[in-house]
């Protein structure tokens, strides 16, 4: 039998890097990765045709070109990127033209990486937390939230996979462990004690990998992810530990995490608020034994620290 082929969306970028990485990593699994980007020259493009992936390009802004990309693939792990845009009409734009390539492609299963739209939470006028964009509550959570629905009307096959926040943000500037004024080392959350699920992004790959491995089974449901559930205190201290340093984890209010002068700040703030204040629904949608039982060895945030605190930039 010939392998099933996944077309994977942003298989240079971090969530579709980790599902082409789990397949490729799986030669006798009966999978074979179709890795869709705009750029088949780039250095991850070659890395991944390099490791055995077939490389194509396409525009998540280009129907067309997504129908070519689906063409003869069995599935499609499809994620978009707000962060590239800012823009939640835009995201739901490209995931619209998504489900309708697949539709129009006659793919088996999409999993698409989604999160909650946090309107079905709370109204716009709920005085909690500001609206923005005059229509959303958390732009980037909302506009993927909305999307599901342009994948079931299509009656395109899919499972929606509730992502976590992941580890690897620590990586990045601006999230990871900064100097407070009196030098000390810090995480900053608008979170209180509340648990924040997370995981590595490598797991994110194995868990949407584990879902097209196992058929139709987790096709029209909801499947929710994460490696722990931690609180801001929990983090600070695993990576003390593991950095060797003292690192604080700092409580404030989603007001001054939302005054924050980077863009997105107001977003973030809302997103933060959204996990704490809904912290019983968002955890519970992510259990933690069901991942582990899809994906036995899944990584705890010691184990991930591990492998990656040299990573973790101390600003």
């Amino acid at each position: 039998m010939p392998d099933k082929r996944i077309a994977v969306i942003g298989a240079t970028g971090a969530q579709g890097g980790g599902v082409a990485r789990a397949i490729l990593a799986d030669p006798a699994g009966g999978f074979s990765v179709r890795a869709v980007t705009r750029k088949t020259t780039s250095d991850a493009a070659l890395a991944l045709s390099r490791a055995g992936a077939e490389v194509m390009e396409a525009d998540l802004d280009n129907v067309d070109s997504l129908v070519a990309a689906f063409t003869g693939a069995y599935g499609v792990f499809a994620v978009t990127n707000f962060w590239e845009h800012f823009s939640p009409e835009k995201e739901l734009e490209q995931a619209t033209n998504i489900a309708e390539a697949a539709q129009r492609a006659g793919v088996q299963h999409v999993v698409w990486s989604t999160l909650e739209d946090t309107r079905r939470f709370m109204s716009l006028d709920d005085p909690r937390m500001p609206t923005l964009h005059g229509k959303y509550k958390v732009p980037h959570l909302d506009s993927k939230g909305a999307a599901d629905a342009e994948f079931s009307k299509r009656g395109v096959p899919t499972t929606n996979l509730l992502t976590s926040f992941y580890w690897e943000n620590f990586v990045q500037p601006g999230m990871g462990p900064a100097k407070g004024e009196d030098g000390v080392l810090g995480i900053t959350f608008p979170m209180g004690d509340k648990a924040l699920p997370g995981i590595a992004v490598e797991d994110i790959g194995r868990s949407a990998y584990a879902i097209f491995k196992a058929g139709n089974t987790y096709i029209g449901k909801t499947i929710g992810i994460a490696g722990e559930h931690l609180t801001g205190h929990e983090m600070a201290a695993a990576l003390s530990e593991a950095l060797g340093v003292t690192v604080r984890y700092n409580d404030i209010s989603a007001n001054v995490y939302r005054s924050f002068p980077f863009p997105g700040a107001e977003d973030l703030g809302n997103m933060f608020q959204f996990f704490r204040d809904f912290n019983e629904a968002f955890v519970a949608a992510r259990p933690l034994a069901a991942t582990r039982a899809m994906v036995p060895g899944i990584q705890t945030f010691r184990e991930w620290l591990a492998a990656n605190a040299s990573r973790i930039p101390l600003g």
